[in-house]
């Protein structure tokens, strides 16, 4: 396994910075794939919990660059932006993810977001992989919004259909 240094000089396996998450949705897949991929969907769950969100530049196809802004419950402005790399409906989407200032300058490094959505009887297996975090706390971070962002997801999909 590949290895770095942390700053206190122990190993760091480069998985315990790969953030891995899968979930079940009690929908069809091509309507969890829009979810991801329609703006007027998408809004509708950015973010963590108590977070509003606005899509600045919706990503449509690969290539195509998207900017994210939101708010959090105290006030704090965050933007998040990437590029779409790879979009087979209604199976993958994979893009890189960053986040930036109100200017766009990035201000963590950048990470590649594959989603994989495959069909389960019906429902949905969203299995989520990000990589590779500059930190396991970075790692670790993102788990907690991931999870509470794909509880909105399964809440809107719940309304959704």
């Amino acid at each position: 396994m590949e290895t770095n240094q942390s700053t206190a000089g122990h190993a760091v396996e480069i998985s315990d910075r790969i953030l891995i998450i899968e979930r079940i949705f009690d929908a069809p897949r091509e309507l969890v794939f829009k979810a991801w991929t329609e703006p007027e969907r998408q809004v509708q769950w950015l973010g963590p919990q108590g977070f509003t969100g606005k899509i600045l530049q919706a990503a449509t196809k690969p290539g195509d660059a998207y900017r994210y802004f939101m708010r959090d419950p105290q006030g704090g402005d965050h933007w998040q932006q990437g590029v779409i790399q790879e979009m087979a409906a209604p199976a993958l989407l994979k893009f890189t993810y960053e986040w930036a200032n109100e200017r766009g300058e990035a201000t963590r490094p950048q990470t590649l977001v594959t989603v994989t959505f495959e069909d389960v009887g019906g429902k949905t297996r969203l299995t989520l992989r990000q990589e590779v975090f500059e930190s396991v706390t970075a790692c670790d971070d993102h788990r907690g919004g991931w999870n509470s962002s794909l509880d909105r997801l399964a809440e809107y999909m719940d309304a959704a259909h």
